[in-house]
């Protein structure tokens, strides 16, 4: 009945899903990500109803001129960044000429660049390698250990995107007790790495100087190691007990009653050859079967408990497999073109707010007055903390000229009826 009970146990520790039982319904303020599409927010803002006709008609033109132009800009953002990685995606499958005078090292650390500038126009924030090695010290919600080595990589790059604080339930000792666990939860990780040689273990997959780029959803922060190619799982010490304690009580059993005859067979034996004693030892044909039963119920033994080990291992193994497939949103290119995407969108959405609220506002206003009065319309009105980059979407609509500054004072530009300026 124990071992039963300790199966199940396992059984339901590997098939939970990481999904939490309880949510905060909003973001974790310092994630500058505005969670909401487009043409979501343009609608939010229409409701409000607090400018003119004028100003609405006015909102409606500069909307139209700030599409355009990120458009462009992202166009030749996106044909820059596909020839950088052209000659790096592992997926492609064109051929590369023979005469490209850009290297891999070079070609890598451009695309390093322009991706590390992409990722921060959509509002995606660096993890340090601080925080990664406080994350990988966490205990897993999987209530498995983890581990990564990160020397397999001669680059690393970490970027996640909106977070909530979660709380999930964590059954311990066969579900007799439970802990309430709080823990952030990532919305989106993009990962970036680039393999390193590692000798005798290089392989067709760890190819030395190989990139490649992941984009994962709803990955908590505890568990970012499983995000990793080179994960590997260890059993903690309280999965070893679960298997070494009925190891040693069977072993007692196996000891006493399939080795006894042979261990003391054995014994004779060796003291007779050591010459502890001079009375002869006799090894009959009944006696090699007595030794070789007592082998195979040794063998046997030791197998069976190695078995558990490894089938224990490989649940685990399979209920993180199963949770990656999940999670696992898109490889190399397609990262590159939906987080492009993401940031012309995040782009767009910054200069529509700031425009909206600096028109309502109808008169000058500093730059952190102005940040105050949209982080509290989202708050209030759409349940969502965030801290909204008033000082970069004040700059779009400068090179827009549609609004200007004056002594620390933002109001609208006097040219705003013809914007032409480009968004670098």
């Amino acid at each position: 009945m124990a071992a039963s009970a300790a199966q199940e146990s396992v059984k339901e520790e590997c098939s939970a899903e990481l999904a939490a039982e309880e949510s905060s319904p909003e973001s974790l303020t310092g994630f500058r990500f505005i969670p909401f599409r487009r043409s979501d927010v343009l609608q939010m803002l229409r409701s409000e109803k607090r400018l003119d006709s004028q100003q609405e008609e006015f909102f409606e033109e500069a909307v139209l001129t700030i599409v355009q132009t990120f458009r462009d800009d992202f166009h030749e953002s996106r044909q820059a960044l596909k020839d950088c990685y052209a000659g790096l995606d592992p997926d492609a499958d064109t051929r590369a000429l023979p005469d490209n005078p850009m290297s891999q090292d070079d070609a890598v650390e451009a695309l390093r660049g322009r991706l590390a500038e992409l990722l921060n126009r959509a509002n995606y924030e660096v993890l340090t390698e601080a925080q990664l090695k406080k994350a990988f010290r966490s205990k897993s919600l999987f209530q498995i250990r983890l581990r990564v080595d990160l020397k397999d990589f001669d680059d690393l790059m970490l970027y996640c995107r909106g977070g909530n604080e979660r709380t999930e339930t964590v059954r311990l000792m066969f579900g007799l007790f439970k802990r309430q666990v709080r823990f952030l939860n990532y919305d989106r990780v993009v990962l970036f790495i680039r393999f390193a040689d590692r000798g005798a273990r290089t392989d067709n997959d760890f190819t030395p100087g190989r990139v490649m780029i992941k984009l994962f959803q709803n990955v908590p922060d505890a568990d970012l190691e499983m995000l990793f190619p080179n994960t590997r799982v260890a059993m903690r010490w309280i999965d070893r007990l679960l298997i070494g304690v009925p190891a040693l009580a069977s072993g007692v059993v196996v000891a006493t009653t399939k080795l006894g005859a042979p261990l003391v067979l054995l014994a004779t034996l060796g003291g007779f050859w050591l010459g502890l004693h001079s009375e002869p030892v006799t090894l009959d044909k009944r006696g090699l079967l007595v030794i070789g039963a007592g082998v195979a119920a040794l063998g046997a033994y030791l197998w069976k408990q190695w078995s558990s080990y490894r089938n224990r291992k490989e649940r685990f193994r399979q209920a993180l497999t199963r949770d990656l497939y999940f999670k696992l949103l898109d490889n190399n290119a397609g990262v590159l073109l939906r987080v492009l995407d993401d940031a012309e969108d995040s782009e767009c959405k910054e200069a529509f707010i700031a425009l909206y609220f600096l028109l309502a506002q109808g008169r000058a206003i500093s730059a952190k007055a102005l940040d105050a009065v949209i982080e509290d319309w989202f708050a209030e009105r759409w349940h969502a903390r965030l801290d909204f980059e008033i000082e970069d979407a004040l700059k779009k609509l400068q090179q827009l000229a549609l609004a200007q500054e004056h002594d620390g004072l933002w109001s609208m530009s006097a040219k705003a009826a013809t914007p032409s300026v480009a968004v670098s």
